[in-house]
């Protein structure tokens, strides 16, 4: 099992425990997360404040923590819609809070997704990140 895949487990079970956040900034004072704050708890074992009121802080926070992006990463790849594009770079972290949240998009066809949708999102992606992480080293040449 890859430590990525276990961060995203770990997410899940959170969200099913705690509940999947949609609305502003990154957590509810009723400690209800969203995908990108239950994956940083799922790393560091904590929710800051920022997550609550500091979207600016909230985000260098996630973004300086190496494994929580590989798992923001991991996540995104996974999911039925493209990340959006912020100063040319994919924006995995948008990504991750616009998905759960976004209302049935009529352009593309699809409606935003069910809680258990996006806790089966979560196991995907760990047993991708697993599968990944378990491939055989290459052969050298004889």
């Amino acid at each position: 099992m890859s430590s990525t895949g276990t961060i995203l487990r770990t997410a899940a079970q959170l969200l099913n425990y705690y509940g999947l956040h949609t609305g502003d900034h990154f957590a509810a004072h009723t400690g209800q997360l969203d995908l990108n704050a239950a994956i940083f708890r799922a790393v560091t074992g904590k929710t800051p404040n920022a997550f609550l009121t500091d979207d600016d802080q909230a985000l260098l926070l996630i973004t300086t923590n190496e494994p929580a992006m590989d798992a923001i990463r991991m996540l995104s790849a996974v999911l039925p819609t493209e990340p959006p594009i912020t100063n040319g770079l994919d924006d995995h972290i948008e990504h991750l809070s616009w998905w759960p949240s976004h209302a049935p998009n009529p352009d593309r066809g699809w409606p935003a997704p069910t809680v258990s949708e996006v806790l089966g999102a979560l196991h995907r992606a760990a047993q991708t990140a697993d599968t990944l992480t378990d491939l055989p080293q290459a052969r050298a040449a004889a």
